[in-house]
């Protein structure tokens, strides 16, 4: 009789809440996850979390000009659990690729409705539901690697010393 031991598949690692949080030993991006409630609407924003490692971030890693996917690999995914109110714009319950379009003084804010892409390889415009514009702020602390929040009705992307802040409003009945 022949036997063949095949190795347990090595398990996909968990995402992380905060990913700047603890001894980090990994050059990788690393999988993580954001949840939050705006009223009755619970906010998740699942991304990969790169690091600065010594890197020029804005200019350099992420251009200028160019659609960002606003984390790693993947299309970074934002799901509302019932309709809210993204600055004035109206987003229906769902997911949704959350993309950004960095630039020195402003930035893009995008949702598109192609969320299961590599970055942003088949970027879409026809395919955004929103476009909104928001000014980057320098931050206090340097976050080592790319994070986002939900807080007091906002979503926040932070990485390197620089943050944005996206209005988030539940959808009035």
């Amino acid at each position: 009789m022949f036997c063949l031991a095949v190795p347990a598949l090595a398990k996909a690692q968990q995402p992380v809440t905060n990913p700047n949080n603890g001894r980090d030993t990994s050059y990788k991006s690393i999988p993580a996850v954001a949840r939050g409630t705006i009223g009755p609407v619970t906010v998740t924003v699942e991304y990969a979390s790169p690091r600065v490692r010594n890197r020029i971030i804005w200019g350099g890693v992420v251009p200028f000009d160019q659609v960002w996917v606003s984390g790693a690999h993947m299309a970074t995914r934002i799901t509302f659990s019932a309709p809210c109110r993204m600055g004035k714009q109206r987003i229906e319950a769902g997911t949704y690729a959350f993309y950004t379009l960095p630039g020195p003084k402003e930035w893009t804010v995008i949702l598109n409705k192609n969320y299961r892409q590599h970055l942003a390889d088949n970027y879409d415009q026809k395919l955004d539901v929103l476009r909104l514009a928001v000014t980057p702020r320098s931050s206090k602390n340097h976050r080592e690697r790319l994070q986002y929040f939900i807080e007091d009705s906002k979503l926040i992307l932070a990485w390197e010393r620089l943050e944005i802040e996206v209005p988030l409003t539940a959808e009035k009945k």
